[in-house]
């Protein structure tokens, strides 16, 4: 009988890391999934940069941070707010460079990479697209019982988007897509 191993990117629990980037604040956080589903964190944070900082040194600053953090925890899979449109191109251009790089981090390490929208991100973890950065916050510290230590706005939003591709995986490995996939899969557990 042949010995079946798992790749180490199939192994449980899922260990995840979200990134909401940004080129002077650039949050992260590391969330794990057990093979029961339960979510938690094992790390959050921020990568500051300091506006006098010359942009590309910024840049390199927030790829070492998160090659550094890859190094350490080896997530499985990375999870990124992909760009909104704004009114100034400038900040728009400048914002998907931190992307780039931060994206760079991941793919130089071999991490399955996925993309969310700020939109899509809110929806999943407090139920309404249009959610506030405090909501988004009290709904993460409510997911993962979390205390009520200080955590800045940049690392929740980054914990948001790691539930977020947890979610939407968990989803998609039980074969739907969306909400409503998974109602109309599963009209049964739906509590009215």
């Amino acid at each position: 009988m042949a010995e079946r191993t798992s790749s180490p990117r199939a192994r449980l629990p899922l260990v995840v890391l979200g990134v909401d980037p940004g080129t002077l604040v650039t949050g992260y956080g590391l969330v794990t999934r057990a093979a029961g589903g339960t979510c938690s964190l094992l790390t959050e944070g921020t990568i500051h940069n300091h506006p006098s900082r010359p942009f590309p040194e910024r840049l390199r600053c927030i790829f070492d941070a998160l090659a550094m953090l890859i190094a350490r925890y080896r997530p499985d899979e990375f999870a990124i707010e992909s760009s909104y449109y704004g009114k100034n191109a400038q900040s728009a251009l400048k914002l998907g460079q931190a992307r780039g790089v931060s994206i760079l981090a991941a793919a130089l390490s071999e991490i399955p990479v996925s993309e969310y929208s700020p939109r899509e991100v809110k929806q999943s973890v407090v139920g309404n697209g249009a959610a506030s950065k405090q909501q988004v916050q009290y709904m993460v510290r409510s997911i993962l019982r979390m205390d009520r230590r200080p955590m800045r706005l940049d690392a929740s939003d980054a914990i948001a988007v790691a539930l977020c591709h947890l979610q939407r995986s968990g989803m998609a490995a039980r074969g739907t897509k969306t909400w409503k996939d998974f109602v109309t899969a599963h009209p049964g557990r739906v509590l009215s």
